[in-house]
C-alpha cells in the first residue's frame, strides 16, 4: 500500500439545492479527496486553513487515514465558498468565493511528505503544482485537476505542467476547453501528446470516460456509468470525491495497470454516489466499506454483458 499526499483546498461552504441549504459546513476540494481516499490507503493533505477552522473539523480528518502535517494554520480567515444549484445539478451558480489564507499559500511539503509514492496536484495554479513536483522527485504516480480560469489564463503555464503528470481529471467541459476539440475522442488524442499517459472525463450523472494509449499508439477507451441513485441532494465535491476514489484505489493495491485503472474508475464513481446523498461530508464520512463493496459489485452487475449470437445471413432478393 502505497501512501498519497494531496495538494488543494479546504474550505467552509455555504450551498444551496432545491432539496436544502447549509451554511459554513466543511468542504474544500482536497478534503473531499482525502476523506474518499483514506477508506483506501493512508493520506498526506497540504492545504492551509484560517485560524477560525474549527477543532471539530481537525478532529474529524485526524479520524480518518490523513496526516495533518501538511494542513497550516495562516493568519486570517478560511477559504469561503458559497453555490446555489437548481434542478440541473450540472449546473452550479458561484455566488460568493473568499480566498482568505489561500490567496498567498505557497505549498511547502514535510519532509516525510516528499518521499510519498502517490501525488495529486488539486485545481490551483499551475506553476504552483510545478514547484509541488518538483518537492515530491521520486512519486510512482502523479495525477492533477485544473479548471477553466487556469485553462483561459494560464494555458502556458497549464502545458507546462501537465509534461510532469501521469493521469489529469477534469470535467467534459474542461477537456473541451483545454484541447480546443468540441469532440472528446480528439479532445482526448490531442492532451495525450501533451504528457498524460491517461486522461480521465469526468461527466457527472453520466459517468465518466477514461483515454488511455495502447502500447500501439491506439486509444483504449474505457466508459462507466454514474451509479445510479433516487435521492441526489448536493452534488458539490463529487468530483474531487471521485478523484479520492480512483487515486486511493490506486494507491491502496500499488497498481496502475489497465485492469487496476479501470476498477479505480468504478470505485471513483461509487465514492462520488455516496457524497452526492447528503450535503457536506455528511454521507461521505459515514460510509463502510461493506457499501463500498456492495456499490461496487451493483456497478459491475449492471454493466456486464454477453457476448451476442452470430445472426444468420439474410437472403438478398
Amino acid at each position: 500500500m502505497g501512501s498519497i499526499a494531496v495538494v488543494g483546498s479546504v474550505a467552509y461552504d455555504s450551498v444551496e439545492t432545491p432539496f436544502g441549504k447549509v451554511t459554513e459546513v466543511l468542504g474544500g476540494a482536497a478534503t473531499y479527496f482525502s476523506i474518499a481516499a483514506g477508506y483506501f490507503t493512508d493520506v498526506r493533505l497540504v492545504a492551509a486553513v484560517g485560524n477560525d477552522f474549527r477543532q471539530q473539523d481537525v478532529s474529524l480528518l485526524e479520524s480518518r487515514n490523513i496526516d495533518l502535517a501538511g494542513l497550516e494554520t495562516l493568519p486570517g480567515k478560511t477559504f469561503r465558498w458559497t453555490g446555489k444549484y437548481g434542478y440541473d445539478l450540472n449546473d452550479c451558480q458561484t455566488l460568493d468565493t473568499q480566498l482568505n489564507v489561500l490567496a498567498d499559500f505557497r505549498p511547502n511539503l514535510p519532509e516525510h511528505y516528499r518521499t510519498s509514492e502517490y501525488l495529486f496536484l488539486g485545481n490551483f495554479d499551475p506553476g504552483l503544482q510545478r514547484q509541488v513536483l518538483l518537492q515530491v522527485r521520486q512519486a510512482k504516480l502523479v495525477a492533477c485537476d485544473t479548471m477553466n480560469y487556469w485553462i483561459q489564463e494560464h494555458f502556458p503555464a497549464l502545458l507546462e505542467t501537465l509534461k510532469g503528470v501521469g493521469i489529469l481529471l477534469i470535467n467534459d467541459a474542461e477537456t473541451r476547453q483545454l484541447s480546443r476539440e468540441p469532440n472528446l475522442i480528439r479532445a482526448a488524442e490531442k492532451i495525450l501528446d501533451w504528457g498524460p499517459q491517461i486522461l480521465v472525463v469526468k461527466r457527472g450523472e453520466y459517468g465518466a470516460l477514461m483515454f488511455r494509449r495502447e502500447a500501439g499508439g491506439g486509444l483504449d477507451i474505457f466508459g462507466a456509468p454514474a451509479y445510479p441513485l433516487a435521492d441526489v441532494l448536493d452534488p458539490t465535491g463529487a468530483g474531487d470525491t471521485f478523484a479520492g476514489g480512483f487515486m486511493g484505489y490506486l494507491a491502496g493495491t500499488g497498481r496502475s495497470d489497465r485492469h487496476a485503472l479501470r476498477q479505480a474508475v468504478i470505485f471513483g464513481s461509487v465514492m462520488a454516489s455516496f457524497t452526492v446523498e447528503g450535503f457536506s461530508l455528511d454521507r461521505l464520512k459515514e460510509v463502510t466499506l461493506t457499501e463500498i463493496e456492495m456499490r461496487y459489485r451493483e456497478l459491475q452487475r449492471m454493466t456486464r454483458f454477453e457476448d451476442f449470437a452470430q445472426p444468420r445471413e439474410k437472403t438478398l432478393s
